[in-house]
């Protein structure tokens, strides 16, 4: 179900809340900025952003290894690790919506897998504990498609 089907959003319950929520970004954010970089930093740019051609549009794709990477916020994708709390206030409101976004990913992740991509999940939450561990299934990921790619030459 599309979020048009959603009811309409609830006023922000305070000035602080409205002003929270006008700074958050969908794309360009620091978890996606530090990816970005320690993936630079391992050897692996040349990556592209949010490429419109992969299924789901990951957030950073490697078309020719077929490697997606989703770099998610806690609490807008409800993380199941660290499990952020639901909002106290439109919880009627939140509730549905924070639904269809973890529909949303399911899906973005199946339709990539099944077109033969590889695809990680990093969590913001994992991002700030063990950033350089949180960053190694998608570098060793991108190793494997290299060496793989290097032996289909010889």
């Amino acid at each position: 179900m599309p979020y048009k089907d959603l009811a309409p959003c609830p006023p922000p319950s305070s000035d602080a809340v409205r002003r929270s929520m006008r700074g958050n970004r969908s794309i360009n954010t620091k978890p996606e900025l530090t990816v970005r970089r320690l993936l630079r930093e391992a050897g692996f740019g040349g990556y592209r952003l949010h490429w419109r051609s992969a299924p789901g549009q990951p957030d950073v794709a490697y078309p020719g290894r077929k490697v997606a990477v989703f770099v998610n916020g806690c609490y807008w994708h409800r993380c199941p690790i660290c499990e952020p709390p639901a909002p106290r206030t439109h919880s009627e409101y939140w509730t549905p919506k924070f639904g269809k976004t973890v529909e949303r990913d399911e899906r973005k992740i199946a339709e990539l897998e099944a077109a033969g991509w590889q695809v990680f999940t990093i969590w913001e939450c994992e991002l700030k504990r063990r950033p350089l561990e949180a960053v190694s299934d998608v570098v060793d990921a991108l190793r494997e498609a290299d060496t793989r790619s290097h032996e289909s030459k010889r």
